[in-house]
C-alpha cells in the first residue's frame, strides 16, 4: 500500500460482518492502540484483492486525517458496498463494452435510450454499468429525489462528464491555442470556474438577449421564405428538411457568438464556399461525435480516421471563430461610441470587457459545439410533435391568433412573455421526449446513493428521458399534456411534477450557460411559423433514436400550408 488510509468498510460483507468489524475496532480503541474511535481499518473481502495495512498502528493521526468525513456517519456505516449495486455484469477482458460492439453486440448507439430505460426495467432505480473500456463506472440513478440530493450537495465547481473527444482537443491537440483557457465546454474545477465568471455575465443579461430579439426574427422570417420555396407540388418539404433546420440553427448561433451573418440560408452556395464549408462542417460533427463518445475510444490511443476528420473540422470552426472575431474587435476599435446604436452585443461585450480576442474566440466556439445539434435537433423533436398532433397545434395557433391579430407584427419580449401554451408544448416535449437524454456528474466526494456507498470518481447520469416519464414523479406520465406546466389562471390543471424530474439545461452552477439563447430562438421560430401556417406529417409514424441527440428518427416531409 503506497498510501495510507483509514475507511469505512466496503465489499461484499454482510451487514453483520461490518458490525462484528465496528465492534473489533471499538476494542482496539480501548486498550489504546486506536485513540480515535472514528478511524477504521481499511478491510476488503477477497473478491477485491487488497488486504489490511499492516503500517496501521503508530499513524493513526494521519490516517484520520485523510478518512472522508462521510465515513463517520451512520449512513455511510449503514449503507450497503458500492459492489453490491445491481447492474449488468461485464465479461473477462470485454468488459460491457461488447454490449456496444458490431455483429455481437446487444445494442447499438441508436438504442441508447431504450438501454436507460431497459436498465431502470430490469434493475430498479440505481444501476451500476461498469466495465467500459477506457471510461470509468457508470451509475444510473432514476430517483428524481436522489437526483436533487446530487444537484443540490455539490460544489462551487461541478464536475461534469462531457465530450472526452473535446477534452483531448483543448488540452492537448491544441493547447497551443488554449492553453489555460479551455472555455466551458469539456472543462472542470477552477479553470472552468474562472472562465465561466468571465462570460456569463454578458450571456446571461436579459439586455443582452432582447438584443438579439429582432435579428433573430429577421433570420427566421428568411428561413420561413425559403421553406415556401422548398414545397413541392403537394406542398411538402424535402426529405433532408432537418438539414434546412441546421442551416437555420447555425445562421442563429453565427449571429448571437460571432455578430454576424454567416450565410448559411443562401440558395444554391458552391461546394467552395464558406456558409457550405461551415454547414459540412456541422453535419459530420452531428454524425459522427456519437461514435466518438459512446464507442471504445480507439483514438484515445491512435489516431483513427474519424478522430483525424474530428480534429480537422475543429480546426476550421476555430479559424472561423478567430476570423469574425478579430473583425469585431476592428469595428470596436474604428468605430466612434457615440455612433453605437443601442446595446452592445454580445461579443463587443466580452471584447469590451475582457480586452482579449481569444476569450471571446473560446466563447464563440463553445456556444456553437454545444448549439448546433442541441437547439436544431430540438426543434425538429417539437414541429414533428406538432405535426402529428393537431389539436395542440390548434391550441398555439389559436394563442399567437389571438396575441398577433397581424400575422406581421413584429415580435416583442412582452409578447413572447404571453404565450403560455407555446411555452408549456415545448417544456412537456422536452419532458416526453428529452434532446439530451440525460445530464451528469463525476462524483467529487464520496457519497451515499439510494442506500449504497458510492466512491468518487464514478460518473453519475441522471437520464431525465427516463424519470421525465416516470408515474412517481408526473402525473399521468404516458399523456401529452403541455397544461401541466401553466399556472391556474393560464389553464394550467392540478397534479404531480417533480421539478428534478425533467430539467433539458440541467441544474446549477453547470446549468446550460446558451439557455435564453436557446429559448429565445425556438419561440420565435414556432411563434412565427404556427402564426400563419399550418404543419401536417401524413407519412409512417417515425421512431426517436440517438443520433447524438435524441430525435425522430427518418425523413421530416412535413406538408406546410398558409392559414
Amino acid at each position: 500500500m503506497n498510501k495510507l488510509s483509514v475507511r469505512a468498510w466496503r465489499g461484499t460483507a454482510s451487514t453483520a460482518s461490518a458490525s462484528s468489524l465496528r465492534r473489533s475496532v471499538s476494542k482496539l480503541s480501548g486498550t489504546g492502540l486506536l485513540p480515535n474511535e472514528k478511524q477504521r481499518l481499511e478491510i476488503r473481502d477477497s473478491s477485491t484483492g487488497v488486504a489490511a495495512c499492516p503500517h496501521l498502528l503508530g499513524q493513526e493521526e494521519t490516517a484520520a486525517a485523510t478518512t472522508p468525513r462521510i465515513h463517520s456517519t451512520p449512513e455511510w456505516q449503514n449503507a450497503l458496498p458500492y459492489s453490491q449495486i445491481p447492474g449488468p455484469k461485464p465479461l473477462p477482458i470485454l468488459g460491457n463494452t461488447w454490449r456496444l460492439m458490431p455483429i455481437i453486440g446487444q445494442y447499438t448507439i441508436s438504442d441508447v435510450a431504450n438501454i436507460s430505460s431497459l436498465l431502470h426495467d430490469r434493475y430498479g432505480r440505481i444501476v451500476r454499468f461498469g466495465g467500459l473500456i477506457g471510461r470509468p463506472d457508470l451509475l444510473f440513478i432514476y430517483d428524481a429525489d436522489e437526483i436533487e440530493k446530487c444537484y443540490r450537495s455539490e460544489g462551487p465547481t461541478p464536475f461534469r462528464p462531457s465530450m472526452p473527444s473535446l477534452v483531448k482537443y483543448k488540452s492537448v491537440v491544441r493547447k497551443d491555442f488554449f492553453g489555460e483557457l479551455g472555455g466551458v465546454v469539456g472543462v472542470h474545477g477552477e479553470p472552468w470556474r474562472q472562465f465561466r465568471s468571465r462570460v456569463q455575465k454578458p450571456v446571461l443579461q436579459l439586455s443582452t438577449i432582447r438584443r438579439y430579439l429582432q435579428p433573430l426574427e429577421a433570420i427566421t422570417d428568411d428561413f420561413l421564405v425559403r421553406c415556401e420555396h422548398l414545397l413541392d407540388g403537394n406542398q411538402e418539404l424535402p426529405e433532408d428538411f432537418d438539414n434546412e433546420i441546421h442551416k437555420w440553427s447555425l445562421e442563429c448561433i453565427g449571429r448571437v457568438a460571432l455578430d454576424t451573418r454567416l450565410g448559411c440560408l443562401e440558395a444554391n452556395l458552391t461546394p467552395d464556399s464558406e456558409p457550405q464549408q461551415i454547414i459540412d462542417a456541422a453535419k459530420y460533427a452531428l454524425r459522427n461525435v456519437a461514435t466518438l463518445e459512446l464507442k471504445a475510444p480507439y483514438w484515445r490511443y491512435f489516431p483513427t480516421p474519424l478522430w483525424t476528420q474530428y480534429v480537422k473540422n475543429m480546426n476550421f470552426f476555430v479559424s472561423v471563430c478567430m476570423k469574425y472575431i478579430q473583425s469585431a474587435t476592428e469595428r470596436l476599435k474604428t468605430q466612434d461610441p457615440s455612433l453605437r446604436d443601442g446595446e452592445p452585443s454580445l461579443v463587443e461585450k466580452v471584447i469590451m470587457s475582457e480586452k482579449d480576442e481569444k476569450i471571446a474566440t473560446i466563447m464563440a466556439l463553445d456556444l456553437i459545439l454545444v448549439g448546433i445539434d442541441t437547439i436544431s435537433m430540438a426543434v425538429c423533436s417539437m414541429l414533428y410533435q406538432l405535426a402529428t398532433r393537431p389539436g395542440e397545434q390548434l391550441k398555439v395557433h389559436e394563442e399567437l391568433k389571438r396575441l398577433l391579430p397581424d400575422p406581421n407584427t413584429p415580435l416583442t419580449i412582452a409578447l413572447l412573455d404571453q404565450m403560455h401554451h407555446l411555452k408549456a408544448f415545448i417544456k412537456e416535449v422536452f419532458r416526453m421526449y428529452s434532446t439530451v437524454i440525460g445530464n451528469g456528474r463525476t462524483l467529487q466526494e464520496d457519497s451515499v446513493i439510494c442506500g449504497y456507498q458510492v466512491p468518487k470518481g464514478v460518473q453519475a447520469v441522471f437520464p431525465t428521458i427516463v424519470t421525465g416519464n416516470m408515474e412517481e414523479y408526473v402525473t399521468d406520465a404516458a399523456t401529452f399534456r403541455p397544461e401541466r406546466w401553466l399556472k391556474p389562471q393560464h389553464g394550467g390543471v392540478p397534479g404531480k411534477l417533480h421539478p428534478f424530474a425533467s430539467l433539458p439545461y440541467g441544474y446549477g452552477a453547470r446549468m446550460c450557460l446558451g439557455r435564453r439563447f436557446a429559448d429565445l430562438e425556438m419561440q420565435i421560430l414556432l411563434a412565427k411559423l404556427l402564426r400563419s401556417h399550418k404543419l401536417e406529417y401524413n407519412h409512417k409514424p417515425l421512431d426517436y433514436a440517438v443520433t447524438f441527440m435524441y430525435a425522430p428518427d427518418g425523413p421530416l416531409r412535413f406538408k406546410m400550408t398558409r392559414i
